[in-house]
């Protein structure tokens, strides 16, 4: 049957109770769906000239394309750093597609005066001080790419260069300096005209991946004065290793640079007294990225960024355009990120910070990291595994016990995705082929971990 946008706006309740009664489904069985799809996607099909209304979707989609979708938002999706949806946050993210409000500027609305008082809260979790300003942004990918952005800026300051309008080529070669950086670095720097190639990476402690600060110190004295920017990292991707931040910014006494800390996920052990100290410097650094997909448990694309210098990141970043205002006073946030448009990313971490507090998220901090040693524990004990790091935080880091090839760890991997029962990304550290487990889902538990471990078991059986 053919219908109109106008028939499906006069049965909404309607519609929107039969989408909601589906994804209860949907969320309920999370744990028990399938963690991954292997299997072949349905063919494409041609676009329907008529429309079957919201309704027709609704049952197309639960019968073509709903059996597939993965389990990546359950407990037992312990790939690259994910976390899951809080039950707060899935009802912040379905009122920000009803409001539907464009968080550019804060005219006519008071969505732009919500996300900031997110930022302040999010800022105070962290640790910083009211020195830093931030922004939401879609992931760590933007965070950095922003951060990065203003320091570009910064040396320009430095150099008596304005890169906002001259442009990077105006800076010469730039110096980024960093122990392990992570992916997404070395892609905003691509991004931002300052090349690949300029990410020097210093030597990192024995055994660690935790930079040697000497070693730093020794790269920046080489620069003979010339600025530099230092990328800091807090929690490694394969070992959440932390650099000495203390240490990092005691150095910018001596050195002319900016840091910037990514702390996508690592800057979450600010909420634990156990493991605060390992972000212990963070208020220091020049801009910040965290990621709140991640450990936060939001639905995606959520991230925030931290800076201490808004006024060189409204000039990298400002809209000039009649329609849209100068920024003055409290810049419009069409000012601060690369996007003119914006939705309301804030809205789900409001809902889920409100509802559960700084208790609640400090308590699915520790739980994770409880969960990471049990697992670790367990891989210990499995027979033809041996971890590769010591699990530190959330993350561990483990491989076959002998001749651990790139193809029998990654066999070893499909297999567990087979079953699905897990997930785990491979990854290669000090050289080594390896299997990562990541723990920041609030979902999952014990029994969980349990289920992941006979899976291995059964993988290396098989």
């Amino acid at each position: 049957m053919h219908r109109t946008l106008a028939d499906d706006l006069s049965r909404l309740p309607d519609l929107l109770q039969s989408a909601r009664d589906f994804a209860v489904r949907e969320v309920t069985g999370l744990a028990e769906r399938p963690v991954v799809r292997l299997d072949r996607a349905p063919d494409r099909v041609a676009l329907p000239d008529q429309g079957t209304g919201a309704e027709g979707a609704l049952a197309r989609f639960a019968e073509h394309w709903a059996p597939g979708f993965s389990g990546s938002a359950g407990p037992r999706y312990l790939g690259f750093v994910t976390g899951g949806a809080t039950p707060a946050s899935v009802a912040g993210d379905w009122l920000t597609a009803a409001y539907d409000q464009n968080v550019s500027g804060a005219g006519g609305s008071w969505a732009a005066a919500l996300e900031r008082e997110t930022v302040a809260w999010l800022r105070e979790l962290f640790g910083l001080g009211e020195a830093h300003s931030g922004a939401f942004v879609t992931g760590a990918t933007v965070s950095n790419t922003v951060g990065l952005a203003v320091a570009r800026e910064w040396l320009g300051e430095r150099l008596g260069v304005d890169v906002s309008r001259e442009g990077v080529a105006a800076l010469g070669p730039v110096e980024v300096l960093s122990g392990s950086p992570h992916s997404s670095v070395a892609k905003a720097l691509s991004v931002l005209g300052i090349g690949r190639d300029r990410l020097r990476q210093v030597p990192v402690l024995d055994g660690r991946e935790a930079v040697d600060v000497e070693a730093l110190e020794a790269a920046l004295a080489a620069l003979d004065g010339r600025p530099a920017v230092v990328v800091a990292n807090a929690g490694t991707v394969n070992t959440v290793d932390f650099d000495d931040l203390r240490a990092i910014a005691a150095l910018k006494e001596r050195y002319g640079f900016w840091l910037h800390v990514d702390a996508a996920f690592g800057g979450f052990a600010a909420l634990s007294p156990a493991y605060a100290h390992l972000v212990a410097g963070l208020d220091a650094a020049d801009s910040v990225c965290v990621d709140l997909h991640k450990w936060l448990n939001v639905p995606y694309d959520a991230a925030v960024q931290f800076t201490r210098r808004r006024d060189l990141q409204v000039r990298v970043f400002h809209n000039a355009s009649p329609y849209l205002g100068l920024p003055t006073g409290e810049p419009d946030f069409v000012h601060l990120t690369p996007e003119n448009s914006r939705r309301l990313r804030a809205l789900p971490a409001w809902f889920s910070l409100v509802a559960y507090g700084r208790a609640g998220h400090r308590e699915i901090v520790e739980r994770s990291v409880d969960l990471a040693a049990r697992f670790g524990a367990g891989v210990c004990a499995l027979d033809g595994l041996r971890l590769l790091a010591p699990v530190r935080l959330n993350v561990v880091c483990f491989t076959l016990a002998d001749d651990p090839t790139q193809e029998r760890v990654g066999a070893l991997a499909e297999a567990v995705a087979a079953s699905g029962e897990a997930f785990l990304t491979p990854t290669v550290y000090g050289g080594v082929p390896a299997l990562r487990a990541a723990f920041s889902n609030w979902r999952t538990s014990p029994a969980d971990g349990e289920r992941v471990l006979k899976a291995l078991t059964a993988a290396l059986s098989g």
